[in-house]
């Protein structure tokens, strides 16, 4: 099977890597990152990304103004959320990892159950999810409508008399475009260009064993470092999904919107993950791979933000994962040694760039009263 590398060949490429220049080809179809590709139907510009990043720090898009895209998405934390489960909705608890958007623009499906294809459904997804921003859409394109910058931001960009709610997920998709990992800041894609001196020699090692005995290209493979495909691996559920009722409260309630059965409500309040978008037991408990692209910079991991370290991620690996249905049949014993261990972690931190990447919040445009209180009045 393609998973499953040829040991004696796999071997003898392994140790042609660990103090050389990257082997050609390179296993797993390992490799910097290409363009982003872009929407026909959402070309870029300049200004529409500087539009993007407008909103997606303003928190008139939610539903009582207090929460923006960068609330649960902050530069300084690797752009995502620290906390473990996302702070969700003020009154809420959420019940997932408010994971990194650095690189989300090459996934070809969005959410850790893949429950979106683009950029611009899960942006509107997000600020009008009930746990996450709760907007109400009418209420959030007309407060747009009492930007004056906006009003004249959007006809610039889009060439509408008033905002649209639409052409904002459009703008802070855009933006999210350019949140991407650059190959001349990250030491393992200055490695595979020829850098020979990029990666430390843990670092090598630990490419060895990622290629090789951990197997971790099997699902970590192409330039995403991801397959995107939906794998159940037993992870523990987070303490707080059985001490804070809020998060069990959110727990049941997704399961209830999403239009599980009445005994499946009753009987569990376990996170089904791509079970909830295609109605298939054999899919509950299975998420989308993530990409290890950044991981320096965007701990906790996991879809539940049980795991706070590297170190955590690869003992949880090398014991085999954990326990539960539809366990992938990747997942064995690794019986890494401890200096092993610490080899993988080394190469796992050479996939982010040298440096985080980090942007200042822009000053949001104040919002005023329209010229005469009617909707055919110009803004000032």
């Amino acid at each position: 099977m393609r998973l499953r590398l040829a040991t004696g060949l796999a071997a003898l490429l392994w140790s042609a890597a660990v103090y050389s220049a990257a082997p050609e080809p390179v296993p797993g179809g390992l490799g910097p990152l290409p363009p982003v590709s872009i929407p026909a139907d959402n070309p870029m510009s300049a200004a529409k990304v500087e539009l993007g990043r407008l909103l997606f720090w303003d928190t008139r898009l939610s539903g009582n103004a207090s929460t923006s895209c960068a609330s649960c998405h902050a530069p300084q934390t690797g752009w995502g959320e620290p906390e473990a489960l996302s702070r969700g909705y003020p009154g809420t608890r959420h019940w997932r990892n408010a994971q990194t958007i650095l690189n989300a623009a090459y996934y070809s499906r969005l959410f850790w159950d893949g429950a979106v294809d683009s950029l611009e459904q899960q942006a509107q997804s997000a600020a009008e999810g009930a746990v996450a921003g709760n907007g109400d859409a009418a209420m959030m394109e007309m407060r747009l409508r009492l930007v004056p910058e906006y009003v004249t931001r959007f006809r610039e960009v889009f060439g509408t008399e008033w905002p649209r709610l639409h052409h904002a997920w459009q703008a802070v998709a855009a933006f999210q475009r350019t949140l991407v990992s650059d190959p001349k800041k990250v030491p393992f894609d200055r490695w595979l260009a020829g850098d020979a001196d990029a990666l430390s020699d843990s670092a090598r090692r630990g490419y060895a064993l990622f290629i090789g005995k951990a197997g971790c290209v099997q699902c970590h493979g192409g330039p995403l470092l991801s397959d995107q495909a939906f794998h159940a691996l037993g992870v523990p559920r987070h303490p707080q999904s059985d001490s804070n009722p809020l998060v069990q409260i959110t727990a049941r309630w997704q399961s209830l919107q999403r239009g599980v059965s009445e005994a499946q409500y009753k009987s569990s309040d376990g996170d089904l993950g791509l079970a909830y978008l295609t109605r298939n037991p054999a899919d509950a408990g299975r998420f989308r791979t993530p990409s290890l692209r950044e991981l320096r910079y965007t701990a906790p991991y996991m879809h539940n933000g049980v795991f706070a370290t590297l170190r955590e991620v690869v003992d949880f690996f090398d014991q085999g994962g954990g326990e539960g249905p539809n366990k992938a049949p990747q997942l064995r014993p690794l019986g890494l040694s401890q200096t092993e261990k610490q080899d993988l972690v080394a190469f796992l931190e050479a996939l982010s760039m040298d440096q985080a990447l980090l942007l200042a919040p822009p000053k949001v445009p104040e919002t005023r009263p329209l010229a005469d209180g009617g909707m055919n009045a110009r803004p000032r």
